[in-house]
């Protein structure tokens, strides 16, 4: 790094990354690890990003986990699976070159970055029923790591989302989390040791209430924060994007605010936007989403306002998928930044999903993201399905989590903390629950009188909930004859506020097999990269299963970190497209 004394600061670095995420900082320890100096910038006074709060999880299709757990997939499945999900919106070239590079990327991440993951043979794809997918392996889960590796960096962690930590503290692993969601054998000896575990943790409890034993979002970021600390990569906080610096159409570097001071920072070999989505930049919302649509829905952070998607527009580059967003039906919790994501909940036996006409109108165990355009297809007909609401009975509330709301067993209503109160409203009738929540009553009479029949039968006629391997992953098994039905008929009745909520937006700058940024004409902004969520998603409108964000955040992360090291071994060790001693002037 080479500051200057004059009015703006400046510095020089091989590479400079934009964003803390997984993608991000694979992409600099890649980089580092291929001889170059980078540099990591992050917006916050947190690192991690999205990746942080998320669960951790990367789909990748032929991963060296799955023969020796006893699964068995091939090239050929793979790409048909991604072509029948992402359709008309899937780019061939960057399909084939996710299912070439996922697999290396993950021998990397594990035996040079030193983040292990196992696979879940159970974890179907997303669409169980499209040509090529299979009914587990893909999907692989971080295992835990050693929050105390990483020194005074670990308060500088993002913290993981509340609702995936137990009893507000604990952290666990998604196989974990499913072994006391269903029940499993041993479910009761899992949730003891990891009480005894956290609590005897003494010395560890007298620093802070965080839990060391990092899981899921945290396992990932926290390994790679560790990675980036042994290869001495500065990771420089509080650091906002501001724009690109350009020169003769090539990207030179980025403007930047660092203490409260403008400083320019000059790449010599390229740049990497790794920023996020603009989930959180309600003017761009507006812009671009389906209406009714709020940020305060989004259960990111709140840091994701798009900055490095406009900073890629204001040098030319396309945008694509622009309209979509990884969906998750959220709940609001009183005071916290961010909306909590019902992810399991949806697929337990005695519940319902209905619009304000008191109406089904999806499988309530869909995907998540497939759940959110749900909401939107049908609000567009009726007006009524955003926000939607959640039905279900006395029996649901004491043996099932929702939301924030642990089961009735561990948490009875008089037990619910005043913060979280207002998330449940109760009724001694489904008639009266409908009038609470302004739901159309015989809507909803009728359409609790259906799951009741469907219950009874096992088949849902509507909409087919729990009639394949996906659907019954989080539902109850000691529940038949399907284990996602259950009838609602004990009083009281509860319902809660789902929104169209998001883990991310889909759209961003159109890239190439390569990562590399395209303008408007389809041809590459030299040195200019982008990754993750700041990228249109390599999967178009689909999420093809768990991870299928932060795989090829990562993957493609490596991608561009290698085409950096090719250029910098150009014959005069120099950028092809930026002048050695010139920095560059011209700015967007």
């Amino acid at each position: 790094m080479s500051p200057s004394t004059g009015q703006s600061q400046q510095a020089e670095f091989d590479v400079i990354v934009v964003g803390s995420g997984a993608g991000g900082m694979l992409a600099a320890c890649r980089a580092a690890d291929q001889g170059l100096s980078v540099v990591v910038l992050e917006k916050s006074g947190q690192y991690g990003g999205t990746s942080a709060v998320s669960g951790g999880g990367i789909w990748i299709p032929l991963n060296d986990h799955i023969a020796p757990a006893g699964g068995q997939d091939s090239y050929d499945a793979a790409l048909a699976y991604l072509i029948a999900c992402t359709g008309s919106d899937g780019d061939p070239a960057r399909l084939r070159a996710y299912l070439e590079h996922a697999p290396r990327m993950l021998r990397y991440l594990e035996d040079r970055v030193g983040v292990r993951y196992c696979t879940m043979p159970r974890y179907a794809d997303y669409f169980p029923k499209l040509p090529g997918a299979m009914p587990g392996y893909r999907a692989l889960d971080p295992l835990p790591f050693d929050g105390a590796r990483l020194g005074d960096e670990f308060a500088r962690l993002r913290a993981p989302s509340p609702a995936t930590l137990v009893a507000g503290r604990l952290s666990i692993t998604s196989g974990e989390a499913h072994t006391l969601l269903s029940k499993a054998n041993g479910w009761m000896g899992l949730a003891l040791r990891q009480f005894v575990r956290y609590w005897l943790d003494l010395g560890w409890r007298r620093k802070t209430r965080r839990d060391r034993r990092l899981t899921l979002g945290n396992a990932l970021t926290g390994g790679l924060r560790r990675a980036m600390m042994d290869r001495a990569i500065p990771l420089w906080l509080d650091t906002p994007l501001e724009g690109l610096l350009i020169k003769n159409g090539a990207a030179a570097g980025v403007r930047a605010t660092r203490d409260r001071q403008p400083i320019q920072i000059r790449a010599r070999y390229g740049v990497i936007l790794a920023a996020g989505g603009f989930e959180r930049n309600q003017e761009m919302r507006d812009q671009y989403l389906p209406k009714p649509t709020e940020a305060a829905w989004s259960a990111t952070p709140p840091n994701n306002t798009g900055d490095a998607i406009r900073a890629g527009q204001a040098a030319g580059a396309g945008v694509a998928l622009m309209s979509h967003v990884w969906g998750a039906p959220t709940v609001r919790v009183r005071g916290e930044e961010k909306q909590r994501p019902l992810f399991v909940e949806r697929a337990m036996p005695g519940c319902l999903v209905v619009s304000g006409q008191g109406k089904r109108f999806v499988n309530e165990t869909a995907p998540y993201s497939e759940f959110v355009a749900a909401m939107y297809r049908d609000h567009a007909q009726t007006g009524c399905s955003v926000p939607a609401w959640m039905i279900f009975d006395a029996t649901f509330r004491r043996k099932y989590p929702c939301g924030p709301i642990l089961p009735g067993s561990v948490m009875p209503d008089r037990r619910i903390p005043p913060g979280l109160s207002d998330i449940l409203l109760r009724a001694d009738s489904v008639d009266a629950l409908a009038a609470l929540a302004g739901i159309d009553r015989a809507g909803l009479a009728d359409s609790v009188a259906r799951m009741n029949r469907y219950a009874a039968t096992g088949v849902d006629e509507e909409f087919g909930k729990g009639d394949n391997v996906f659907d019954t992953y989080y539902a109850d098994p000691q529940v038949g004859p399907n284990p996602c039905l259950a009838p609602v008929v004990n009083a009281p009745f509860y319902a809660v506020r789902i929104d169209a909520g998001d883990i991310g937006t889909k759209g961003g700058l159109v890239t190439d097999a390569s990562a590399r940024v395209l303008l408007e004409d389809s041809s590459p902004i030299p040195g200019l990269f982008a990754i993750g969520n700041t990228s249109a998603s390599v999967m178009g409108a689909s999420y093809p299963g768990a991870g299928a964000t932060i795989g090829p955040a990562m993957t493609f992360g490596l991608v561009a970190a290698d085409a950096l090291a090719r250029m910098s071994r150009t014959a005069d060790g120099r950028s092809a497209h930026a002048p050695a001693q010139e920095f560059a002037q011209e700015t967007l």
